[in-house]
């Protein structure tokens, strides 16, 4: 069976509990009420032990949406990964990755986005990919990465939805950001020298054949929007792979996780920090909202801000 069959059939069993659910409560509620109008007996029909479970789990499955649609969506996290490596020597660096900001011509969290990263004060910011969900929404995106302030870089690549919608546009002027695409870049801090190596999405050059000349005593990180190289690239050479793409299935349950990715790898990298042999893969939950048709919800999966604070072995002080 398929990644993408499982998650299908995942999504489906969950709308199918749910429209069980909401069926029962329906046809309880229907009952009561014809049974009223024709004043017969209702005999606690509504206050009998598994009515009040259906009805608790009615309420609670409302609530949850009402959760999802108004109140996770705009509740920012910042998660703090603390990296220590002997190829930094001198001193530490913060650097923070944003991703799938899926601008919208509606403002959603673009401005408290802004001040909180900017409070942190990082060296280095990138972003993994997705800015918009419409074209309209440029000018929003171009401003809100503008107005992000990093000591050192600014550094993007493009996601799935550049390669499929926004081809043509222009994202990055004005912003700060350097776009990079089977590019590497050098980043010196202090004396010590990072490298950053970008891959667009939809790019299908090997990622091996962009790593193979990087240092290997110099801190390396690679930024590619999905998970789904992380088994192929040449891990002695990436110390650190920054993705995004799943949004943390956007939608999770306690105990289970996402109930869609989208990626090659399914819930194996759905979100969060990965060891996988010498690299270590992070996966952003993302900013903002997959474009509609699909549910405007986050549910356990908040919009995420990553910060990594890369530290030499001897650990100095930030």
């Amino acid at each position: 069976m398929s990644v993408m069959t499982r998650e299908i059939i995942s999504v489906l069993l969950l709308l199918a509990v749910l429209a069980a659910l909401y069926t029962g409560e329906f046809l309880l509620l229907a009952v009561y009420a014809l049974r009223k109008i024709k004043h017969k007996n209702t005999n606690r029909l509504l206050t009998r032990k598994p009515a009040l479970l259906l009805h608790a789990l009615a309420l609670i499955g409302i609530l949850c949406f009402l959760y999802a649609r108004f109140i996770e969506p705009y509740w920012l996290e910042v998660k703090t990964i603390t990296i220590t490596t002997p190829k930094l020597t001198h001193s530490a660096i913060r650097i923070i990755q944003i991703s799938d900001l899926h601008c919208d011509n509606k403002l959603r969290t673009e401005e408290k986005l802004v001040q909180i990263i900017n409070s942190l004060h990082p060296d280095i910011i990138v972003f993994t990919g997705d800015s918009l969900n419409t074209a309209s929404a440029l000018p929003l995106f171009r401003q809100t990465m503008h107005n992000l302030d990093a000591k050192i870089a600014k550094l993007a690549v493009r996601g799935n939805f550049e390669a499929r919608y926004w081809k043509k546009l222009d994202l990055f002027t004005g912003t700060g950001f350097e776009p990079l695409d089977a590019d590497t870049v050098q980043l010196h801090n202090n004396g010590d020298t990072i490298y950053v190596t970008g891959l667009d999405c939809g790019n299908n050059l090997s990622p091996d054949s962009l790593l193979a000349a990087l240092d290997p005593n110099c801190f390396s990180i690679f930024l590619y929007h999905k998970p789904d190289l992380i088994e192929d690239v040449n891990t002695a050479r990436v110390d650190l792979y920054l993705c995004g793409h799943t949004h943390g299935g956007q939608v999770a349950l306690p105990f289970y996780g996402a109930l869609i990715t989208l990626s090659k790898h399914g819930k194996k990298y759905e979100a969060g920090l990965y060891k996988v042999k010498n690299t270590l893969l992070y996966v952003n939950r993302g900013i903002g909202l997959e474009r509609r048709p699909a549910p405007q919800v986050r549910f356990f999966a908040r919009p995420e801000i990553t910060l990594f604070e890369i530290q030499p072995a001897s650990n100095p002080k930030l």
